[in-house]
């Protein structure tokens, strides 16, 4: 997630100014000028005129509130949840899509050629439904003494508190309709005072629900997820500590989704990506950059449960695959058996150690993949440099990190020939993208 202020700041207390936003962030935060400062201000638009003040201010910017909107861009549209400006899971539903997407696509190409001298568009974007496309959430339980009920939701914006939520809109349809009747059945339990979360997932084998509780359940309370298991058609698992996962009814399928004709089947805790819509054309486009060929021996880098290895592994010589989450690199295993991929590799490594000894580094690649977290990859890109691959995808979760390793790419030869944003979460400050580079000053859109 983008920011351009720093969380050491100090609370100011000024008069009322008058400014008008002339840019947004990647936060949804407009930006004005005002006696040279650059002026950040939650909820104003660029074109918007607006008594504000400030509230923190640092040497070359500040941070303000709106006290007086005095008038309104056509880009400011009617939030469709509820809850919006209470909760703090999205930041821009008063925004138009069209808006947020080119303004985090301009904060993408604004990072990439300040670090890297490259001056490159970020479009076309790789583009979601504007709602009801999460798959996956994990919402907060806590249960308030005083109303002698269950709280069940999202933080607060800059607080721990929960924000009980009953509708939430870019959750998929099918868990979003679970939220009510979900709550009432956990407001019923007997452990409901000792209960730590609950993460909704939507598999293609149906929707799951993963249950925290800090203490043993006892049966009846088992029998009542079991009642609402079969009635809303929901696989229920209990998480009793962060490591002990049980199903509650021994005949659950083990979740799946698929992603370019192939099957994955995962464990309800592995990390898979939250908007499908966008995930399988991600998958697309990397496969399409990296111009897969049957004699490629290709390296795939953070490569999860295999969303790009597999997929790759169909159309190539060998995939090799990277991964420091024992875990996913189970699932990966398995999946290659089930779709009868005996071309893939996995190896479970810390890609933030001294990777040179690992058994995969003295593999030689002529392509590769890497999908980091938002640390980046710092550690790997000499390595990459080294391999010499005549492509490389680089997908990413943050700019900052995207942007310093492209500097080691570009500093061993290779040229940056196309990003693309990923409009992964709508409505959010989340900013993801993928690039290509090429050891050819040309390459594939």
């Amino acid at each position: 997630m983008v920011q351009f202020y720093s969380p050491n700041r100090r609370s100011v207390n000024r008069g009322i100014i008058s400014v008008t936003a002339d840019n947004l962030d990647a936060q949804g935060q407009g930006i004005a000028r005002h006696q040279g400062k650059t002026i950040f201000i939650p909820g104003l638009l660029p074109g918007e005129q607006a008594q504000i003040q400030l509230t923190e201010e640092k040497r070359q910017f500040a941070k303000a509130k709106i006290v007086k909107r005095l008038s309104d861009s056509p880009h400011r549209v009617a939030p469709h949840c509820p809850h919006f400006n209470v909760c703090g899971g999205c930041q821009q539903q008063h925004v138009a899509t069209e808006l947020q997407v080119n303004s985090k696509a301009s904060v993408l190409e604004h990072l990439i050629q300040r670090e890297t001298g490259v001056r490159i568009s970020a479009h076309p974007v790789i583009h979601s439904p504007e709602y009801g496309y999460r798959r996956r959430a994990r919402l907060g339980l806590q249960y308030h003494a005083k109303q002698r009920t269950l709280l069940m939701g999202f933080r607060q914006s800059q607080t721990n508190d929960l924000v009980n939520i009953k509708h939430c809109p870019v959750m998929c349809p099918e868990l979003e309709q679970l939220l009510h009747p979900l709550h009432q059945c956990l407001n019923r339990l007997q452990a409901v005072k000792r209960l730590g979360h609950v993460e909704l997932v939507l598999a293609e084998s149906g929707p799951l629900a993963v249950l925290r509780h800090l203490d043993p359940l006892k049966h009846e309370d088992k029998q009542t997820l079991r009642i609402f298991s079969v009635q809303h058609k929901v696989a229920i698992y209990l998480l009793g500590d962060e490591k002990s996962l049980e199903p509650l009814m021994e005949e659950q399928v083990a979740p799946w989704y698929q992603v370019d004709g192939l099957k994955l089947v995962f464990s309800p805790q592995d990390f898979i990506q939250v908007n499908d819509v966008v995930n399988q054309q991600m998958v697309a486009q990397a496969l399409a950059w990296l111009d897969l060929q049957p004699t490629d021996r290709v390296l795939d880098l953070f490569c999860g449960m295999g969303n790009f290895t597999l997929p790759m592994a169909t159309k190539v010589q060998s995939v090799v695959g990277v991964e420091g989450v024992a875990g996913l690199v189970v699932s990966g295993q398995y999946n290659a058996q089930l779709n009868q991929l005996s071309n893939v590799d996995f190896f479970h490594e810390n890609l933030e150690a001294d990777i040179h000894q690992q058994p995969w580094a003295a593999q030689g690649f002529n392509k590769v993949l890497l999908d980091p977290a938002r640390a980046g990859a710092a550690g790997v890109m000499a390595h990459i440099v080294k391999l010499a691959p005549e492509k490389v995808v680089y997908v990413s979760c943050n700019p900052t990190t995207l942007a310093r390793d492209s500097k080691a790419l570009l500093a061993g030869g290779y040229h940056l020939v196309s990003v693309r944003m990923l409009d992964m979460f709508p409505h959010t400050g989340h900013l993801e993208s993928m690039a290509l580079f090429s050891r050819e000053p040309t390459g594939i859109e």
